[in-house]
């Protein structure tokens, strides 16, 4: 398994190795690095010190040919060796040569890590993807490769492979099919397909679905449906429902246990008061299998930056019959003081997370609280430079409390 994942990764590289540099002044160069240092407490009250180096890169046009290539990967120690386990590793996200018009001009190709998402299912991939445009408005996507995991878990896989098939209808229609399947030792061990469908009627009412089908356990492991109405430009309304079920490895211990599937019922009104003020309401009808279901009642207000000011102000009331109530607010308060120096202060207070008390009905203590404050800070240095800070405190009566903070330096190149 671990021999052959980074294969094509690794001809990817070779390839841009080896690659004729041709006229080097064709070659565009761009991307991003972030330089990050945080500090928390450990359930052992210990402070952790990670410390990461983020690194993207894009280089186009390479040899002048059209071939690019685009990354993205991380560098991680802790500097106090209290969560080295969990911090001290290096991560390569996404790393692929790209070529746009390969072989013909309605081929694109996709060679190395990257990320494949479709609604039957989604990997990170050391592999091959190929995207064929035929007929004005139709696509056929294919991929395989290895499947990437940063860890030993049950849900590690080999390889995976899949299809997807779109295209639009009647100027309005889009429908798209997929087909995921991964392979573990050898052994099928998942297979999915995915329908979505979008269509916008005389564009006011657009409306959307999303089915996975879990072939090898013969059920929908995921359906969404929805609706949105958005003619008027002043309100927006919007109605949606959500069924989830797990879906497990067939090779997993895990797969041979019930599993509880989840539904959700939603409804949204968002007003556009003015120029950058928005507001909102929102209903959300929780229903559980082996739990008290519950109503999530949420309204606010939110100022997206148009000057100085931008935050938002939310109110939450989560109730439900087993007295997992909650009663919270969300607050968020941004200041642009001059053109190099933007801070603000927040607060979730009540509905950050919420812990179900299973085992001690007659218990006093309410653990579904829990706060978080926090206060952040950006400084524009140049263009292409700024520094940002963040402190927080979170406290829950399960937790007690903690204290993070961090410091990013981002540099644009």
């Amino acid at each position: 398994m671990k021999s052959w994942q980074g294969l094509t990764c690794g001809l990817a590289l070779a390839i841009l190795a080896l690659w004729p540099l041709g006229d080097a002044r064709a070659v565009s160069v761009s991307g991003r690095s972030s330089t990050v240092l945080e500090w928390f407490d450990t359930a052992d009250e210990d402070t952790a010190l990670p410390v990461f180096e983020y690194l993207q890169l894009n280089l186009l046009d390479l040899g002048g040919k059209g071939y690019d290539f685009r990354g993205y990967g991380r560098l991680g120690y802790d500097l106090a060796d209290e969560v080295s386990e969990n911090y001290d590793d290096s991560r390569l996200y996404f790393a692929y040569l790209e070529k746009k018009g390969f072989l013909a001009d309605s081929l694109d190709l996709r060679l190395g890590r990257q990320f494949i998402s479709t609604t039957a299912g989604a990997s990170v991939m050391d592999g091959l993807r190929l995207d064929y445009g035929f007929l004005g408005n139709y696509r056929l996507t294919v991929f395989g490769g290895g499947d990437v995991t940063y860890y030993e878990g049950y849900n590690a896989k080999d390889a995976v492979v899949g299809a997807e098939v779109a295209g639009r209808f009647f100027k309005t229609l889009d429908l798209g099919l997929s087909y995921v399947a991964k392979v573990d030792d050898g052994v099928l061990s998942q297979e999915l397909y995915g329908l979505d469908v979008e269509y916008d009627f005389r564009d006011m009412l657009y409306l959307y679905s999303e089915t996975q089908y879990d072939y090898l356990s013969d059920r929908v492991s995921y359906f969404l449906a929805g609706a949105k109405y958005h003619q008027s430009p002043r309100w927006t309304a919007r109605l949606e429902y959500l069924y989830s079920l797990p879906v497990f490895s067939s090779t997993s211990i895990f797969s041979v246990f019930a599993v509880d599937e989840y539904e959700e019922i939603l409804g949204e009104l968002t007003y556009n008061i003015a120029n950058g003020w928005r507001a909102f309401g929102r209903y959300t009808r929780e229903i559980y299998v082996d739990f008290d279901d519950a109503n999530v009642f949420e309204a606010g207000i939110e100022k997206i930056r148009t000057d100085k000011f931008s935050g938002y102000l939310t109110g939450i009331y989560r109730d439900d019959s087993g007295g997992q109530d909650l009663e919270g607010f969300k607050l968020y308060l941004s200041y642009l003081f001059t053109p190099a120096l933007q801070a603000g202060v927040g607060a979730d207070v009540d509905v950050l997370e919420r812990r179900l008390n299973f085992f001690d009905d007659e218990a006093d203590a309410d653990e579904t609280t829990s706060q978080r404050y926090w206060a952040d800070a950006t400084w524009f240095i140049t263009k292409s430079v700024n520094l940002q800070g963040k402190v927080e405190r979170i406290e829950s009566d399960l937790w007690d409390y903690y204290n993070r903070g961090r410091v990013r330096l981002n540099i644009l190149f």
